[in-house]
């Protein structure tokens, strides 16, 4: 039983919701998404929406709290917005943005380069006696999980010394080094 399937969404205002042939169409002051839900009915009445599912089937149990999340994800990203910060822990570690062009300096012999997509705003803050910090901002939950993975797989966090670019608030496993 999907408790999170059943628990209705309230729209927030400005924002509107409407489904057409199985795609779910979100529009807010911050941007637009679309979602194709199968399997699984959607109904909105009165600023509220519900998911229903025709049968017990275990595929359709396991779809019917994920659409309800993906939707309601959807909701309070184009009315809030979703941010992500990452921290450059490292000598030498510097991150730098124009417009959005990505300009990494981790310790390889070159800087990476990364061209960021539209919806994803970044930010680079560094601030003397402190790691350098990027701060991602954007309305689509999916693709800023997927474009912060990409930034933290250049230089993943390694156990002994913590080097590399971690997700603020991280908390990371630490070996022992050697032992004399």
């Amino acid at each position: 039983m999907s408790r999170i399937g059943k628990s209705p969404i309230t729209v927030p205002e400005g924002v509107t919701v409407s489904v057409n042939d199985g795609i779910v169409t979100v529009k807010g002051k911050l941007g637009e998404l679309k979602q194709e839900i199968r399997d699984i009915d959607v109904k909105v009445e009165e600023g509220i929406i519900t998911f229903e599912r025709s049968s017990d089937k275990s595929d359709q149990k396991a779809k019917h709290g994920l659409f309800r999340a993906l939707v309601n994800n959807m909701i309070e990203g184009v009315s809030n917005g979703f941010t992500k910060e990452l921290e450059l822990i490292g000598v030498g570690y510097r991150a730098s943005n124009q417009g959005q062009k990505l300009d990494l300096a981790v310790g390889f012999s070159h800087n990476i380069v990364i061209d960021l997509a539209p919806e994803v705003k970044v930010e680079t803050i560094s601030e003397k006696g402190s790691s350098p910090k990027i701060k991602l901002t954007s309305f689509d939950k999916q693709l800023l999980g997927q474009v912060a993975a990409k930034i933290r797989s250049f230089r993943v966090p390694e156990p002994y010394k913590g080097k590399g670019i971690k997700y603020k608030g991280e908390v990371l496993r630490r070996k022992a080094g050697k032992s004399a």
